[in-house]
């Protein structure tokens, strides 16, 4: 085989490898790292920008969409342990015109996260309207979308806020009394009365409780690979 063939064989072949090797590195050592590139690909695509806003000094991070018009804006708050780029699986069916924001809830993410602060659904309720204000979103009436823990405090915060919202959206709210009782709800209460703190099924610290939390919650099943 000619000499400069083979040199270029061995040149695309390194050429592959690089990536190849470096993707199965971040797997083995940083996995998150590939997660943190993998959302910030999604929200580049679905055209989202991340920002910052600050009241006093508690800090808010959020993504947005578009710019107010004519047509209401969008807030969407997310669940207990989720973040803001949850809502990139809605956002990409959402028309391109409209104006939305995703926040990451107090405490999740890049939002500021403080022992000291108030975690109940009034306070949380009471920190969106502190973010509400500082980037200006109830100048005119919005839309405001919650599911879970975020549906909670979306109807809290309609309530409690009522003129700046024109229409609500819950999903799967927390907060709601139900008939009978779920699985998960009957293991959260019985945590409560036995007073455990150490171990709550929606923080999970090792693979194992991983799994347990997945099948908790998740109705279909499936599985995440062991090293994420």
């Amino acid at each position: 085989m000619d000499s400069e063939v083979l040199n270029m064989f061995v040149i695309a072949g390194g050429t592959l490898a690089i990536p190849i090797l470096a993707f199965v590195a971040s797997f083995l050592l940083w996995p998150s790292a590939l997660i943190r590139i993998y959302y910030w690909y999604w929200r580049r695509a679905l055209g989202m920008q991340v920002r910052y806003a600050n009241y006093d000094d508690y800090q808010f991070c959020y993504s947005y969409r578009g710019r107010p018009g004519y047509r209401p804006s969008i807030l969407m708050l997310h669940g207990f342990s989720a973040h803001k780029d949850m809502w990139l699986s809605i956002v990409k069916f959402l028309p391109k015109n409209l104006h939305l924001v995703c926040v990451d809830m107090p405490g999740h993410e890049g939002t500021t996260r403080s022992a000291l602060d108030d975690y109940s659904i009034s306070g949380q309720a009471k920190r969106i309207h502190q973010f509400v204000e500082c980037i200006k979103l109830n100048r005119r009436p919005f839309h405001l979308v919650g599911t879970s823990m975020g549906g909670n405090v979306a109807g809290v915060y309609a309530a409690q806020y009522p003129e700046d919202i024109c229409s609500l959206t819950l999903i799967c709210p927390a907060g709601l009394p139900s008939t009978t009782d779920s699985k998960f709800i009957k293991q959260l209460r019985e945590l409560q009365e036995s007073e455990r703190i150490d171990r709550i099924p929606l923080i999970p610290s090792t693979p194992e409780e991983m799994a347990d939390m997945l099948k908790l919650c998740s109705y279909i099943r499936f599985k995440v690979p062991q090293q994420v």
